[in-house]
């Protein structure tokens, strides 16, 4: 690979990540350029990070590395900067993250396991009956939104019409906060919830405090829709993970005659399919990153599935292998900003793996997988797959 394939427009193309090969660009500059300088052009100018030691410095160095302008490579700065749980430094990034901890920690996750399995067998039941279904949206897209909705204290006759407007939103590759039906819902619910709180995480972010102030009613819907549009990694993570089974269908034997290797395979799932392409930082300070000096403002991009692929930190890292330990991954990020919803991903693909293996005897592929055409998420939109009941 020549200098010129490392020209901004290679890794900020969209195309690349959805029809091309952006592995064997991260892996050569792994290995020739792990901190590499992108010009301006469309977005502005960045330091490239790929290599897995680099990526998880800047993840852990929250006070040289802030996220409250932007976490995605984008035009300008993010409206929601200082606002939203992703987009807050210390010290009020850990009191807005305090006021979600408890929905989200392993007790919470226990006692809602009963309802993501009931989700499941629904979404699930659903497609065997119909013998297929896109993975995607028919399983994946809607057992995510379902359970976050759940949390939040959406009603349920209102789940179709979230999932409805999020993937208009997903689909245009816009912000949720643009999509004008689903502000005005959670403004109206926000509203609900002021004048009769329940036991649900939208009371707690309407009566919660930060700074001893009350959110904003802004504060408040960003982040709502902040943990509705997360989903989008829960669910490419789902996606990816079954079509990763699909082309490596020894892995899933394995997996089904021994299910003790459940939590390693979901490791490796997240490993595999870092659904989170890419996350931004800027620097607050001068930094050096292996001899290359980094000047305070500018930005920063860590290439997660790059890590995720580090020769020396993975053994034959092109390798799908359920049992791979150690996997010391970070395909949830590291440090103060670690996913919040960590617990939650794992138990929902626990959950969705159990049941299939449990239900369907046959899964097969019936149709061409298209890739999303982003730089922000990687995986998946369609995964057309066939289903036969056990």
């Amino acid at each position: 690979m020549t200098t010129t394939a490392l020209s901004p427009a290679l890794l900020t193309d969209p195309g690349l990540h959805a029809g091309g090969d952006p592995h064997s660009v991260w892996e050569w500059m792994r290995a020739h350029a792990p901190v590499h300088r992108h010009e301006a052009a469309e977005l502005p100018a960045f330091w490239s990070l790929t290599r897995y030691e680099d990526v998880r410095a800047v993840y852990r160095d929250s006070a040289g590395f802030s996220s409250a302008r932007g976490v995605l490579l984008r035009p300008g700065e993010d409206p929601g900067g200082g606002m939203t749980l992703a987009l807050t430094d210390a010290p009020r990034h850990k009191q807005l993250r305090g006021l979600m901890a408890d929905w989200f920690n392993t007790r919470s996750v226990r006692g809602l396991e009963g309802y993501v399995v009931a989700a499941t067998r629904r979404v699930l039941g659903r497609a065997v009956e119909l013998g297929g279904c896109d993975f995607a949206d028919d399983v994946a897209g809607r057992l995510s939104l379902s359970v976050i909705c759940h949390i939040l204290g959406i009603p349920e006759r209102d789940h179709e019409d979230l999932y409805r407007w999020t993937n208009e939103a997903f689909e245009a590759h816009t912000s949720l906060v643009s999509h004008p039906l689903l502000v005005e819902y959670f403004m109206e619910l926000l509203y609900r919830r002021m004048e009769e709180p329940t036991g649900d995480l939208l009371s707690a972010l309407v009566n919660g405090t930060v700074d001893g102030e009350l959110l904003t009613e802004e504060e408040a819907v960003l982040n709502c829709e902040n943990l509705i549009g997360a989903t989008e990694n829960g669910r490419l993570a789902l996606i990816g993970g079954m079509q990763a089974f699909l082309e490596h269908p020894e892995q899933w034997r394995r997996l089904a005659a021994d299910r003790s290797l459940m939590p390693g395979a979901i490791e490796e799932v997240l490993r595999w399919t870092s659904s989170a392409t890419h996350s931004m930082r800027v620097a607050t300070r001068p930094a050096e990153i292996r001899g290359t000096r980094v000047e305070a403002g500018e930005r920063v991009v860590l290439w997660l599935p790059s890590a995720n692929r580090d020769e020396d930190v993975f053994a034959d890292p092109y390798r799908f292998d359920i049992a791979r330990s150690p996997n010391r991954h970070i395909a949830l990020a590291a440090g103060e900003h670690f996913c919040i919803g960590s617990t939650l991903a794992r138990a929902e693909m626990r959950v969705l793996f159990t049941e299939l293996l449990d239900t369907v005897g046959r899964i097969e592929q019936s149709g061409p997988v298209r890739r999303l055409r982003s730089i922000e998420v990687g995986g998946p939109e369609s995964l057309p797959v066939r289903l036969t009941a056990r």
